[in-house]
């Protein structure tokens, strides 16, 4: 039997998701885990010693010599062979990120739930929301409130804050795929294309009838063509109180009784199972 691998330390999440050739149009990808992306920052950003690096990402020399000759062989296939550069996934426990606000308590049987938040309504942009509204839910209804300001922007920063405020579900307007990649690396569940009021669309995502579109994207970070409209909903509306088929499921098991599901411990693995090198 493999002995499991264990988890990579990373400090922070990568800013920056997705690397493509502006001459071409990149017809294959090469995917990059976050730790392998964090031994390139450590040994090549920073030059730190292999045994320094392994040190900061709480493994032994020989698992970074491994990463890295991973990562620099993805790169230069990236490189040589005009391929788009994906980097997501990976066995990765994250530095919680400082929190410079108290953020009221969690209790041990509760998921919390963010909301991009402005003037009571989703905010539509969610790499540059200033502010979230954080709700607690039990047994399908919400026990608590609060609103809370941004440490930052920018999607890595905003997963990180998230994560570091113990959220389970994030609820926005649009957002783009290297955001959407941050929060699946956080172990954050992603409920994207939603309008309106933020109580509503929380009350809704903790009975279980949110109306979401998990195709919501924002790709165009500033200012947007003409057209163009963050929350814009690219089709039929998902329910979150059922599965959609096509592989795609809100979140609940059968016989949920709204959004209940939760994570525990301090760290989340960026895949739900962790992979060897």
């Amino acid at each position: 039997m493999a002995r499991p691998t264990r988890c990579r330390r990373i400090e922070r999440l990568p800013e920056y998701r997705s690397f493509s050739p502006d001459d071409v149009h990149a017809a294959e990808s090469v995917r990059m885990t976050v730790d392998e992306f964090e031994a390139l920052r450590l040994l090549d950003d920073e030059g730190l010693t292999q045994e320094g690096c392994a040190e900061r990402m709480n493994v032994a020399r020989t698992t970074v010599t491994a990463i890295y000759d991973s990562a620099r062989r993805k790169v230069a296939d990236a490189l040589v062979h005009g391929k788009r550069l994906l980097i997501t996934g990976g066995c990765c426990a994250f530095e919680p990120v400082e929190l410079t606000q108290p953020i009221m308590e969690k209790g041990n049987n509760s998921m919390r739930i963010a909301v991009t938040y402005e003037n009571g309504e989703v905010y539509q942009h969610f790499g540059h929301t200033e502010q979230f509204k954080l709700y607690d839910v039990a047994d399908g209804a919400i026990i608590a409130e609060q609103v809370v300001d941004t440490n930052g922007s920018g999607h890595g920063a905003l997963a990180g804050f998230l994560q570091a405020a113990r959220v389970d579900a994030l609820i926005c307007g649009g957002i783009g795929m290297g955001a959407q990649m941050a929060l699946a690396d956080a172990g954050i569940r992603l409920y994207a294309g939603v309008q309106g009021s933020a109580d509503a669309a929380a009350k809704a995502l903790a009975e279980g009838n949110l109306t979401y579109d998990p195709d919501a994207r924002c790709d165009h970070h500033g200012h947007h063509g003409e057209g163009h409209e963050c929350g814009h909903h690219h089709g039929e509306g998902h329910e979150c109180a059922h599965h959609h088929g096509e592989g795609h499921e809100c979140g609940h098991e059968e016989g949920d009784e709204g959004c209940r599901r939760h994570h525990e411990g301090q760290g989340h693995c960026a895949d739900h199972h962790c992979h060897g090198n």
